[in-house]
Parts: structure tokens; sequence; C-alpha cells
């Protein structure tokens, strides 16, 4: 009977001796994983969408800080789409696709991963030269030249983790322990290329360019509001030019900070493993990970303008019409 009990709990009954077990957890943790992660999931996809068609469609959001805003919406809305549909899978249920697919899954995670973080290295390069070399960034900063850095950051995420993932990709299923787990694995020397290149550099990179930033914006600001009110109107434009500046630097740096307060927990505890930290705790992080990707988009639509217009003009089908691409989206 016991025996009986213990076949009934493996993935593959038929493979005693080399079946993973079903994950086991309490019945409410994992419906409230499950519930939890799939609005999640949903947000994700369906907010960064808004994005990507916002930007994409109308012309007048065709600016180097919103091409950089693109890539990272396109990346987020991959994991939605892709990674985080997968880990639920994976968590409630035993891998049955096969080591190619597993091995597929976590190839496209983790570049799709690595992008997100170059995206927000990218973004903090923009601010650094907007708001620390203004008179140049007109010149320095073009639509021409951020579409060439996006589309390296995407090249060199796909060929960084094709050299890391390269034991992987020649032999398929090589950490996995038993049929029905699908786990994602790199060699000692691998891991600790990983943590320099996705994590202590890239976090090292935007921390130092924002301080910079914060400190530069502060200084603008004072410079500012000291200044007697009769000025030339060209110096009165360049006021407002510099607070436009200085309002993208503060939109942005708040989504740079919640990018760090949901990617560091999450990395440490992939450092670490699960077996030091608590299983629920880890369960945790995850759900705060997963929240950025989604959270995003609700920051846009708190700090601009533009980005609640668009989502009226796509939800009430306006930009179906013709010329719709041309709308004044910025100023109403």
């Amino acid at each position: 009977m016991m025996e009986m009990e213990d076949q009934s709990e493996l993935c593959f009954p038929q493979l005693i001796n080399i079946s993973c077990r079903k994950p086991t957890s309490h019945w409410s943790e994992g419906v409230l994983f499950t519930v939890l992660l799939s609005i999640i999931c949903i947000f994700t996809v369906v907010l960064n969408l808004l994005v990507i068609i916002s930007i994409s469609h109308f012309r007048q959001l065709h600016t180097p800080t919103n091409l950089l805003l693109l890539s990272l919406a396109l990346s987020d809305f991959l994991v939605g789409l892709l990674v985080w549909p997968g880990e639920i899978y994976m968590r409630t249920s035993c891998w049955t696709l096969g080591d190619v697919l597993c091995f597929l899954y976590n190839y496209i995670s983790f570049i799709i991963m690595s992008v997100s973080v170059g995206n927000m290295v990218l973004i903090s390069a923009d601010r650094y030269v907007a708001i620390c070399d203004p008179l140049h960034y007109n010149t320095k900063v073009t639509v021409r030249r951020v579409q060439l850095c996006v589309c390296l950051c995407w090249f060199s995420s796909f060929l960084y983790c094709s050299i890391i993932l390269n034991d992987q990709l020649v032999h398929p299923g090589r950490y996995i322990s038993c049929y029905g787990e699908c786990v994602f694995g790199v060699d000692y020397y691998a891991g600790v290329v990983d943590i320099v290149v996705n994590f202590i550099l890239p976090l090292s990179i935007i921390i130092t360019l924002y301080m910079r930033v914060f400190v530069v914006a502060v200084s603008q600001a004072r410079a500012m509001s000291s200044h007697v009110t009769s000025v030339t109107l060209q110096h009165s434009v360049t006021v407002r030019a510099k607070k436009s500046e200085l309002k993208a630097a503060r939109t942005l740096g708040v989504l740079v900070l919640v990018f760090l307060v949901c990617f560091c927990p999450y990395y440490i505890v992939t450092l670490t493993g699960d077996k030091i930290m608590i299983s629920s705790f880890t369960q945790y992080v995850l759900y705060l990970y997963s929240l950025n990707y989604c959270v995003n988009p609700l920051i846009y639509a708190l700090f601009y303008p533009w980005f609640r217009r668009a989502v009226r003009h796509i939800v009430t089908l306006h930009i179906l019409q013709p010329g719709s691409c041309g709308t004044n989206i910025i100023l109403s």
C-alpha cells in the first residue's frame, strides 16, 4: 500500500528509480502562488503591450528616450508572455516537455532578463547625458544611435547567454537529476562571470550614473529657482527645457529605483539558493521580482500624460482611423 502511494507521487510512476516526485506544497499556498502570479502575468502582458503600441504607433513618441522605454516594454512583455507561465507550470506540475524545450525555456528566459538589465543601464546612461551634458544631448543621443544601442543590447545578450549556457546547448538536460524536472544550472566559472556581468557591473553603473544625475539635478533645480524673473525669452525656453529633462530624470529615476528594489533580492536568493533561504521567503521574493515587470507601465501612467492619452486612443480604437499616427499626443 505504501509502495502504491509512493508511486502515485512520482512524475513517471513507470520509472521508479529515475523519476522526480511531483511538486508538493500546501494546497492554499499552491493556489495562492498560481493565482497571484497569473494575475501579475496578465497585467504584465496587457500593460506592456499598451506601451509597445503607443510608442510604435504615434510619431511624436519616436524619441531616443521612448525608444529605450519601448525596448524595456518589449522585454517585460516577453517575460509576462513566456517566462512567468513557464514558472507557474514548473512549480505546480512535473516537466513533461523534454530536455530540449527545457533548455530553450531557460535560454530564452536568461536572454530576456539579461536584456532587461541592459535596458536599465541604457536608460541610466540616457538620463546621465541629458542632465549632465544637456547642450550636447541632441547631438550625442540621436534616434539612430539609440536604435543601434538597443540592437547591440539584444544581440550582445543573445551572444552572452549562448556562451554562458554553451555546455547546456551541447548537452541539454546536463543538470537534470531525475525525469520530470527542468532546472537551470551553470558551472562555477560561468556563474562567477554571470554574477559580475549581470549583477555587480550593471548595478554599479546604474547607481554611479544616477548618483551623478541626482547631484547635478539638485544643483540645477536650485539654480533655476534662484533666477530672477526678468530673463530673456531664450533663457526662459532653456529653463523650461531643463525642467522637462529634470522631470524625465525623476520619472526614470523612480523606474530604476523600483527595478533595483525588485531585482536585488531575487538575484541574492538565486545566488544563495533555496537550501539556504527559507522556501516561503524565496516565493515572496519571486512575487516581488515578477511585480517589477508590470509596474513599469503604471509608473508611466502616473508620470507621463502622453501615455494616458495614448491608452485612451488605443482603447477607444481611434488609432484605427487614417492618419492617427500623426495625432498630437504630447500636448492636449
